[in-house]
């Protein structure tokens, strides 16, 4: 990554490849999307900057995918991913026997009774269920792309991402013109490649004829059904990485290392979106390891190269759903597969890029062990250099910091005794522990003088609850307050740091610091 500076289509790129991962797609179902969407707008006469515009919406609609994870692995019995496929494929064929596959695919992989309950779920609070997915999936896009520095159109065409042209969308019931012209065209290059890559060029076809004046601009449906042979044409045939990026009308956006760390950061948040119980862990571990990288004198570089991959080791976990991350017990041998196989996505994910190279081999060996006992790869210490293992320490204390669903957050002096006898087992590199205890500070806490937008003490903790995904009843009983308070409290904070969305205030904690995390 020396002097690195590269296309930013093409970070973009190959990190969109997680979210393909994320909703179950096809590989490159983001990029040939942004194809699809690019070429309608030409065919359709869109003047340059606006075909810049069509191209980032196309290719970020999706940053928000793990906004409403949470929420969609209660409504399918933990099967966030699988929901978010068959719906994504419920609105591309909206016909009785596709809403009725949706249905039956509802949490797949659970037992009768748990399917029948999520089913229920499901059905009796849908109108509402759809209003808030459109909240949360709309402001964590918007977010995402302003760390990744998006232009303003850009961000306001994110904010629409599930409106429609008829104005029955969400979460505002924007219509018409009304709706950015690159949403209008993103809409039905992201659900024409849906029904394409589904059953083919008729299907497409036919969704966007069903859906003119529908979802779907009738001016911009009619080029699309006159040039569709052509515009779908230009997605078939194996890989399109290069169509993709000759895509991207000139000048291309650059990416130097400063705006490589931010598309990095922006992707570490979309990751830890995924479950309340890995908010903020991956931009703690990179602020971590590269604390301790000053204590190892690493240079300027290594440590750029160590904090990049530091935010990029957990995308793989975009690939496993969330009741293997929220689970409560142990896990079975399959459910442990599905863990160890997240580094090989995060390694395929981040291999697309030759930017990003140096940090892929870095960033799949955060759960390799000095032993050979790690994985995916179970790399014994000749194959670990002093980033990995630095990563690797890192990691596990700063996971053991933190709660998860099977135990409560270790306190900073019990999780250094634990690394440490990682150490002594030979499992983790002396040095490299040694430093990430000195950069986590376990002699001295750091004081605080107020909290961001004026929130109060009591908020801040009902945040970090509603965060983690507590309901006004889970909230109310933790801390010793009545349900009402504790919807007045959620009420303020929501006005005081301007969101409406639980994934976007989780955001929010995770970029202050307000997380019962490393400090």
């Amino acid at each position: 990554m020396t002097g690195a500076d590269t296309r930013l289509a093409e970070l973009l790129g190959a990190l969109s490849l997680a979210c393909d991962v994320a909703f179950g797609f096809p590989p490159e179902k983001v990029m040939r999307s942004c194809i699809l969407s690019v070429e309608l707008g030409r065919r359709h006469g869109l003047a340059h900057q606006e075909l810049r515009d069509v191209f980032y919406v196309s290719l970020l609609q999706y940053a928000g995918c793990t906004a409403f994870a949470h929420e969609e692995a209660f409504y399918s019995a933990g099967d966030d991913i699988g929901m978010r496929n068959s719906l994504a494929h419920a609105i591309s064929d909206p016909s009785p026997a596709a809403m009725s596959r949706f249905v039956r695919g509802v949490g797949r992989g659970a037992g009768v009774f748990a399917r029948t309950r999520a089913v229920a779920r499901l059905l009796l609070d849908a109108s509402q269920t759809a209003y808030r997915h459109g909240h949360a999936m709309c402001e964590a896009s918007v977010h995402l792309a302003g760390i990744v520095g998006m232009s303003g159109p850009v961000r306001t065409a994110l904010a629409q991402i599930c409106e429609r042209w008829d104005g029955k969308g969400h979460p505002r019931r924007v219509e018409g013109e009304a709706l950015a012209l690159a949403m209008r065209v993103s809409h039905i290059g992201d659900y024409a490649e849906i029904a394409h890559h589904r059953d083919g060029r008729a299907a497409a076809c036919a969704l966007v004829k069903k859906q003119t004046g529908g979802q779907f601009d009738p001016a911009l449906a009619r080029t699309f059904l006159r040039e569709a042979d052509a515009l779908l044409a230009a997605i078939e045939d194996g890989s399109v990485w290069d169509r993709f990026l000759a895509a991207e009308p000139v000048p291309h956006g650059r990416a130097d290392a400063d705006r490589i760390d931010d598309v990095a950061r922006a992707f570490a948040e979309m990751a830890d979106l995924k479950s309340v119980w890995t908010l903020g862990h991956s931009t703690g571990v990179a602020a971590l390891a590269d604390r301790a990288a000053v204590a190892l004198s690493m240079d300027a570089e290594e440590r750029r190269l160590l904090r990049c991959a530091a935010h990029l080791h957990d995308l793989g976990r975009l690939s496993a759903p969330n009741r293997i991350w929220d689970k409560p017990g142990p896990l079975s041998p399959s459910e442990w597969e599905l863990v160890r196989l997240h580094t090989y996505w995060t390694e395929r994910v981040l291999s697309r890029s030759p930017v990003l190279g140096d940090a892929r081999h870095i960033a799949c060996s955060a759960h390799e062990r000095l032993d050979g006992a790690g994985y995916h790869r179970s790399a014994a210490s000749a194959m670990l250099g002093g980033p990995a293992r630095l990563l690797a320490a890192a990691d596990m204390y700063h996971a053991l910091c933190e709660p998860r669903p099977h135990r409560p957050a270790h306190a900073p002096a019990g999780a250094g005794e634990l690394l440490l006898a990682d150490v002594a087992a030979g499992r983790l590199d002396r040095d490299a522990a040694h430093a990430v205890l000195d950069a986590a500070g376990l002699a001295r806490r750091r004081t605080r003088s107020a909290w961001p937008c004026g929130l109060t003490d009591r908020e801040v903790e009902v945040l970090r609850l509603l965060s983690r995904g507590g309901t006004n009843k889970e909230i109310a009983a933790s801390l010793g307050i009545s349900p009402r308070t504790a919807q007045h409290h959620v009420i303020h904070i929501y006005q005081k740091i301007e969101v409406s969305s639980r994934a976007a205030a989780a955001l929010f904690a995770t970029e202050n610091g307000l997380l019962d995390a490393i400090r």
